[in-house]
């Protein structure tokens, strides 16, 4: 068993919230539109919510910063840091640091997206939410992680068609 692996093996699943798609498109496309800003932009958030802001530096020690704004026009600032970057494979993301290492006021989640290449021009997209406690867990579910991460899945197959 690789050291990944066992990582996951033993995560508390009571933790952790994860979402699952098949993509009609190739790694490289999926991770595309996770990593370019101007793609990113057009899926990330469930309408008709909308981003206004993206910056991102992939890589180790990278941060991220994804600006979530409402139908009413307040925005909500999401800094974070990538932990890992595997190109086309995965990508690893936490909100417990903002930019250069800092530590951000309350931690939420890791957020670890691997893309799987299964042939045919498919993949198999994987996102993970890991949280501190199950408390934020629960907070994440009742904030609607399955039907919010879901309704973004969906518009992400949908850019997918078109790059």
């Amino acid at each position: 068993m690789n050291v990944q692996a066992k990582v996951d093996a033993e995560f508390p699943a009571d933790r952790e919230l994860v979402l699952e798609r098949i993509f009609d498109a190739p790694p490289e496309k999926v991770y595309r539109a996770w990593t370019e800003p101007k793609l990113l932009k057009q899926w990330f958030v469930p309408r008709p919510w909308t981003i206004s802001g993206v910056s991102l530096d992939v890589r180790p020690g990278g941060s991220s910063l994804v600006v979530m704004r409402d139908p009413e026009g307040k925005d909500y600032p999401n800094p974070g840091v990538f932990l890992e970057v595997v190109e086309n494979e995965r990508l690893v993301m936490t909100d417990a640091f903002t930019e250069a290492w800092q530590p951000s006021e309350k931690p939420f989640m890791t957020a670890i997206v691997t893309f799987d290449d299964l042939g045919d021009g498919r993949t198999r997209y994987t996102a993970r939410a890991r949280h501190w406690t199950v408390e934020d867990r629960e907070a994440h579910e009742k904030m609607g992680f399955h039907e919010g991460w879901g309704q973004c899945a969906d518009q992400l197959a949908e850019l997918l068609k078109t790059i």
